[in-house]
């Protein structure tokens, strides 16, 4: 098959889940044989280089100078809108199979939308996340054209991706259609069992971006109500929120307790450092999945995160079996960690099988299956 993914953000430039998602599994499609291309901005370009590029069997298609991403810590509409522009003209002049659009942001899929009509594709759409109401709370009352939008990209295709069972829950509330697959993000599981763990310096750890929704300050307060149990945490990440948190940590005496790590940039020192740990936490608001629940669990540990309604990554948790869900408040996730720390040795073997259904090369083969039946 010829195959297209469209994705403004490309891996290993941008490094982020939906990036990374992309990249494994048209690299291993490539291995399979497919012809795969991935229209994106053009991140390699320099003043001497600014054509196309194949890396890995994948052939990157540069369409325009790349802009910012996030502006003010949101998605960039300005960014959104000038790929999608730039992206039409590129595009029109191929034939493809299949054209896979992340499907947020979203103009870009109206494009490929476009394409498809033509004749020249058979379009699918991969949710990452259905907000609904929730684009009010993140926009004010602009929500409502976020909201309309989604709504009207949500209807481009029949061939809707879901990276969450808990994504295609919220598109079924919005389209009636059987055609609705779920392919998650992966883990090269192998790698990560060959890993080695670092020394068990810290025995709780946090990884992810300093941001409101991630909620570390939840976990803070809940690690300075444990005082039956020595403590020693890791949080690695950047972020808006490190400022504040790092000054939490000093006004409630928490020092001792934890330690702030930059960004790994290498996956195996992080899961290295997940692999000398006894639990993960992530107190995330909200996840469109939470991959490093997947990838602790394949360092044979349990994670605690909290319930709530636009948490996808409690999909992931079965209570007391590879992890703990926590109600969204200090004094149950201080309990919680306390139970995964004191039964994180016997959860072993269960945290492992919960990761083996996420293994990229279990999941290439679906979505390759789901590719053959639409172009039959």
């Amino acid at each position: 098959m010829r195959i297209a993914f469209i994705y403004d953000a490309a891996y290993p430039w941008i490094t982020g889940g939906a990036e990374m998602r992309v990249y494994e599994l048209a690299k291993r499609l490539s291995t399979h044989g497919h012809d795969v291309h991935w229209y994106t901005m053009g991140w390699w370009w320099d003043d001497q280089n600014k054509g196309d590029i194949i890396q890995e069997g994948i052939k990157y298609h540069g369409v325009c100078e790349p802009l910012p991403i996030y502006s003010k810590n949101r998605r960039s509409i300005k960014e959104a809108i000038y790929f999608s522009l730039k992206l039409l003209k590129p595009l029109m002049r191929e034939h493809y199979d299949v054209v896979d659009c992340q499907g947020f942001p979203f103009f870009s899929s109206f494009i490929a939308w476009f394409h498809s009509l033509s004749g020249r594709s058979n379009l699918v759409i991969t949710v990452l996340e259905v907000w609904g109401n929730y684009w009010y709370e993140y926009l004010g009352v602009v929500g409502f054209f976020g909201r309309v939008i989604e709504f009207l990209t949500l209807h481009l295709t029949n061939n809707l991706i879901s990276i969450s069972p808990k994504t295609k829950r919220d598109l079924q509330k919005v389209r009636k259609v059987n055609n609705i697959q779920i392919i998650p993000p992966g883990i090269n599981r192998p790698e990560i069992i060959a890993t080695p763990a670092a020394s068990p310096i810290y025995n709780t750890i946090f990884a992810g971006r300093l941001i409101k929704e991630k909620r570390v300050d939840l976990l803070l307060a809940a690690l300075e109500q444990i005082e039956d149990y020595e403590i020693n945490c890791l949080i690695v990440g950047e972020g808006p929120e490190k400022e504040s948190l790092e000054k939490f940590v000093i006004e409630h005496d928490l020092e001792k307790k934890v330690t702030f790590h930059k960004f790994m940039t290498h996956q195996e020192s992080l899961i290295s450092s997940m692999k000398g740990a006894k639990v993960l936490v992530l107190p995330s608001k909200r996840e469109g999945f939470g991959m490093v629940v997947v990838e602790a669990n394949a360092c044979g540990i349990p994670v605690v995160i909290t319930k709530g309604r636009m948490n996808a990554a409690c999909d992931l948790i079965e209570n007391g079996v590879n992890g703990f869900i926590a109600e969204p408040h200090s004094a149950d996730m201080a309990k919680k960690i306390i139970l995964a720390l004191r039964n994180g040795d016997s959860m072993k073997d269960q945290c492992l099988k919960k990761s083996e259904e996420y293994d990229w090369d279990h999941l290439t083969i679906l979505l390759e299956k789901y590719y053959q039946e639409i172009v039959l």
